[in-house]
């Protein structure tokens, strides 16, 4: 028997051997990991068919439930782009025109989130130059957080996914949309050091660098994003 011969078959044995323990396991009641479920997404969609370039409204959201946020002046030149039918570029946001930081967050009218345990986002991006898109939230005490994962795909729309468990936090200013330092930071650096992510009142994505406008340069682009996670009424404590 050659060496190759006895390699692919320890490996098959090892498969065999894992899928064995794993079955056992199950049967001895050892406890399953759970995926957190989906609590919103937002789809972007022309309103009354217009796909030109102009700035986003609350229309532009497929879901009527989810509610749009806009902090900083250069949020408001938030640009639609696309069209439905162009699987290269699908209709989506661009904020080539966003001369300065910006950041969109959505909510549910009638619930919190729960961003605790395995909850994650899910977007489609594509970015330019040194530009990178953010997860931004704000909490139901109305303290807003920049996360320090920078998300970028040159030179095509991608899909990414991101658990919340492993972003480190820094306070956002929501008129301006610069970072802040956390007072109650012992160490005396900017990391908000244990947020409380059982209650989010809002979830989005900020870019805190201006843009260059139309054309090559630098901006970010953001098709479809969800939210998985845990649904809390509002008024409420986690259940």
């Amino acid at each position: 028997m050659t060496r190759s011969t006895q390699g692919r078959l320890a490996a098959i044995a090892l498969v065999l051997t894992s899928f064995v323990y794993s079955a056992a396991l199950l049967a001895q009641g050892a406890p399953r990991i759970s995926i957190s479920p989906s609590v919103f997404k937002v789809e972007w969609v022309p309103i009354n068919g217009n796909t030109d370039q102009v700035p986003i409204a609350q229309g532009n959201v497929a879901d009527t439930n989810v509610q749009v946020h806009w902090y900083g002046d250069a949020a408001q030149h938030l640009l639609t782009s696309g069209s439905p039918d162009n699987p290269g570029r699908p209709f989506s946001v661009w904020s080539g025109e966003c001369d300065g930081p910006f950041a969109i967050t959505f909510s549910q009218k009638d619930h919190y989130v729960d961003l605790t345990g395995l909850a994650k986002m899910r977007w489609v991006v594509k970015t330019s130059g040194f530009h990178a898109v953010r997860p931004v939230i704000k909490l139901a005490d109305g303290t807003m957080l920049v996360g320090n994962l920078a998300a970028t795909s040159p030179p095509m729309m991608t899909q990414l996914e991101f658990t919340f468990a492993g972003v480190r936090w820094v306070q956002l200013d929501p008129e301006r949309v610069v970072t802040l330092a956390d007072g109650a930071n012992s160490s005396g650096e900017i990391w908000v050091e244990t947020p409380d992510l059982s209650k989010v009142d809002e979830i989005g994505f900020a870019d805190l660098m201006p843009a260059s406008g139309h054309g090559a340069g630098g901006f970010i682009h953001l098709g479809n994003i969800e939210v998985f996670g845990k649904a809390v009424p509002r008024g409420n404590g986690p259940t």
